[in-house]
């Protein structure tokens, strides 16, 4: 692990400007937000994530889940993937994402992850945590080792030539299959993004993976209101019961009315 610097922002717009500080897609990568650090710190003791300064977001208060206006949830991008799980109304009214999150890593490290780290956990492709290979999205134009490599867990639609690399999370897999928002806040001001415009395809630039800017904070993800009389279910098809990533998922939000779908969304 290389060494950084260390600061602890005490209000969103002093780590939006702290985050902001540099302006190019390469220094943006020196300054990272970090709360339960579940997949930062790995990274950063493969060397594969080498940020100058980390910027500690825990003390900002973004650990809320309440009702949204009109109807739905506001889930705070602090909030541990543990207390949403076990939360009474993500049970009652979303249990797809309550059955996604349990279905991945373990307790203790449930406790530890967030709403908004879990959005932006990282590639499990072990060529891209591995840095004697080459791997477009840790370092553009080097290829992509995984295309002819160990490729069983990795992406088979929305790929490119450039990178097959699988986005791990289960949360994000029942979040889309729940037309779920996110709330990012940055120097220009606060903006509402659906979570299927939040994530960029590879292409030919695989190592830009979202549509954040420099500086741009996640402060929470609005569900809307349940469907009523809609039922839900997670689907995970993995190697071993516990704490592994998955072969293949799906996220399935669906109202029957008799022998007829009035409505149906899922995602895989």
């Amino acid at each position: 692990m290389q060494t950084f610097q260390y600061s602890r922002p005490t209000t969103v717009d002093q780590a939006i400007r702290a985050g902001a500080r540099s302006k190019t897609a390469q220094q943006y990568a020196d300054v990272r937000f970090a709360a339960g650090g579940t997949t930062l710190i790995d990274l950063m003791k493969l060397d594969v994530e080498q940020p100058k300064q980390i910027l500690d977001i825990n003390g900002l208060p973004l650990e809320r889940i309440e009702p949204a206006p009109g109807g739905g949830l506001v889930i705070g991008a602090l909030v541990r993937n543990s207390t949403v799980a076990h939360h009474p109304v993500v049970q009652r009214d979303y249990p797809v994402l309550s059955q996604a999150l349990l279905s991945g890593a373990s307790p203790q490290l449930r406790n530890m992850a967030t709403t908004a780290g879990n959005l932006l956990q990282r590639t499990r492709c072990m060529y891209f945590r591995d840095t004697a290979h080459a791997c477009n999205k840790r370092e553009p134009g080097t290829g992509c080792s995984a295309i002819g490599g160990h490729n069983r867990m990795l992406a088979i639609l929305g790929t490119s030539k450039d990178c097959i690399a699988s986005n791990p999370s289960d949360q994000n897999v029942a979040l889309t299959a729940l037309e779920a928002t996110i709330q990012v806040q940055g120097i220009k001001g606060k903006r509402s993004i659906p979570i299927q415009e939040f994530y960029l395809k590879p292409g030919s630039t695989p190592d830009r993976e979202n549509v954040l800017q420099p500086g741009d904070l996640i402060v929470s993800v609005t569900l809307p209101a349940p469907i009523a009389g809609s039922r839900s279910h997670y689907l995970k098809l993995r190697d071993r019961a516990a704490y592994e990533f998955a072969l293949a998922s799906a996220a399935i939000v669906i109202k029957v009315n008799g022998n007829r779908i009035e409505i149906g969304r899922a995602h895989v």
